[in-house]
């Protein structure tokens, strides 16, 4: 029998879209995000999608010292990749989003492959306006339907030039088959090398359904585009975080889970911290009869330049 590929886990601490009203496990001071992502690791993540909050409201941020306020403690405490984000808040230029991933030379940051409308806004209908923790939660939430997350074609390109030469390997979020085209049209003009790392991110409003049908599109067409040169992992944002997870791994994916992409361990029930959804699409990948990728295989599968070569 042909040696199966093992899988790589991504969790994706806390991102940029949940507020921390919306559950109390969400990390947002750099303690708790260094905290959440060591346990996450030690749960069996091989790679640590990171983004920055403000310390005092949990507000998204692209601020340098609250990037390093964590980083180096996660790297001290883990062997795990450390991915920086480089999605940022939807209101922010490409140089600031980028900034943190350049300063850090990470050995992983994301890189999104279209612009597109991106909104949460039915998440505040759930709360009253006395319910919000902080201030900001309100209005960020509930006029995410005005925004259109930017990455034109010379976005991404500024983007790529200007962290190549940190030799970092991007995470190409594609939020619809469209920015697999961006993508191919990207590495034929030698923005990226192979092998690329596709995250299909599905569930989003603004971009593809969490749906079996549509997974499977998206990977005929990326074997379409790029053969045998890319990697593919897949996130699907809230209920369809574990199921869609669970059919990725079964067609030689890799898998997402976090507190950025679903607050939920089950329907109806709140995870307790990025661990716990570790544990669990672990637990699942491993029934199934997959292996999980340790750090250095991701590495490895990935063609990473190591995790000697950060600055931080």
């Amino acid at each position: 029998m042909a040696k199966k590929n093992k899988t790589i886990i991504t969790c994706a601490i806390t991102g940029a879209i949940h507020t921390p009203t919306m559950s109390d496990a969400l990390p947002y001071s750099a303690d708790d995000i260094a905290t959440q992502a060591i346990e996450a690791a030690e749960a069996g993540a091989s790679i640590l999608h990171l983004h920055a909050r403000d310390n005092q409201t949990g507000a998204p941020s692209v601020d340098i010292d609250d990037f390093s306020a964590f980083l180096p403690r996660v790297k001290q405490a883990t062997d795990a990749v450390i991915n920086v984000s480089t999605g940022g808040s939807l209101t922010l230029s490409i140089q600031e989003r980028i900034k943190p991933a350049a300063t850090f030379s990470a050995e992983m940051c994301s890189m999104n492959m279209g612009s597109m409308n991106f909104s949460f806004h039915p998440l505040a209908k759930r709360y009253g306006d006395d319910d919000w923790k902080f201030d900001w939660e309100k209005d960020y939430v509930a006029n995410s339907d005005g925004n259109i997350f930017r990455n034109t074609f010379k976005d991404i390109k500024e983007a790529a030039e200007t962290l190549a030469p940190h030799n970092i390997k991007f995470e190409h979020e594609c939020y619809d088959v469209g920015h697999l085209y961006n993508l191919k049209f990207c590495v034929d003009i030698g923005l990226f090398k192979a092998p690329i790392f596709i995250q299909f991110v599905m569930g989003i409003l603004g971009g593809i359904g969490a749906d079996v049908e549509n997974l499977v599109f998206m990977k005929k067409t990326a074997d379409k585009l790029f053969g045998d040169d890319y990697r593919w992992s897949i996130l699907a944002a809230g209920s369809a975080q574990i199921p869609m997870a669970t059919t990725a791994s079964q067609m030689g994916g890799n898998v997402r889970v976090g507190l950025e992409d679903s607050l939920f361990i089950k329907r109806g029930e709140l995870a307790k911290s990025n661990a716990q959804q570790v544990e669990k699409i672990r637990r699942v990948v491993e029934e199934l009869g997959s292996e999980v990728a340790t750090p250095d295989e991701a590495r490895e599968i990935l063609d990473l330049k190591g995790g000697d070569r950060v600055n931080f």
